[in-house]
């Protein structure tokens, strides 16, 4: 997912897909994608709560320091991040939004990746003044921990939120809790008949 088109072409797979989990018994779903792809269809016609990592990681980056900043995958995913922030009333703790410019595809290349994550990181710490990062990308997981060394080798003790674990973390939290999203907000869809799904 790079562009709202593409969260376009991919929403009636999400909602598919949250359809056989509700059937299969799932106890909670997570959309694999930080846009939070199809998250607010999804939680209209889903019992379970249905997760979304952008929304989770933000979240908890807003406890976690006054101010983050998400560093994503291309520029074309940045407004998709500040509506995000604006819709959860964090736009005045979003610190900025970076991005390394390396397609969603092509960050299986780790080293590629790493470097360019640390040069926006750090850009993110001592231009915007971000106290909390948030990768900007599922496809990201798996780095947080050498970032974190080579940020504290630069004096920069600061949490990396991975939006992958903090979407886990949040459904398990939701589950166990006995939690899930207000119908008042999400409610059911009207009956009616619907071609194309």
């Amino acid at each position: 997912m790079e562009c709202r088109y593409d969260e376009a072409i991919a929403t009636p797979d999400v909602l598919r897909q949250v359809k056989e989990a509700a059937q299969e018994g799932f106890d909670a779903v997570i959309v694999d994608c930080f846009g939070d792809v199809g998250v607010k269809a999804a939680r209209e016609i889903a019992e379970m709560p249905v997760i979304g990592p952008g929304e989770s990681s933000m979240l908890l980056a807003a406890a976690l320091g006054q101010r983050f900043s998400v560093i994503t995958v291309l520029r074309n995913l940045l407004p998709v991040v500040y509506e995000t922030a604006e819709v959860l009333g964090l736009h005045r703790k979003l610190a900025s939004v970076r991005y390394v410019d390396i397609p969603v595809l092509e960050v299986m290349d780790r080293e590629r990746l790493k470097k360019a994550l640390l040069r926006e990181m750090l850009e993110a710490l001592e231009k915007d003044g971000a106290q909390v990062l948030v990768l900007g990308c599922t496809g990201m997981s798996g780095v947080t921990s050498e970032l974190s060394q080579r940020l504290r080798e630069r004096g920069y003790d600061v949490p990396i939120v991975d939006p992958s674990g903090a979407a886990l973390k949040f459904a398990e939290a939701l589950v166990k809790m006995g939690l899930k999203q207000s119908k008042l907000t999400y409610m059911k869809p009207p009956e009616k008949e619907r071609t194309g799904v």
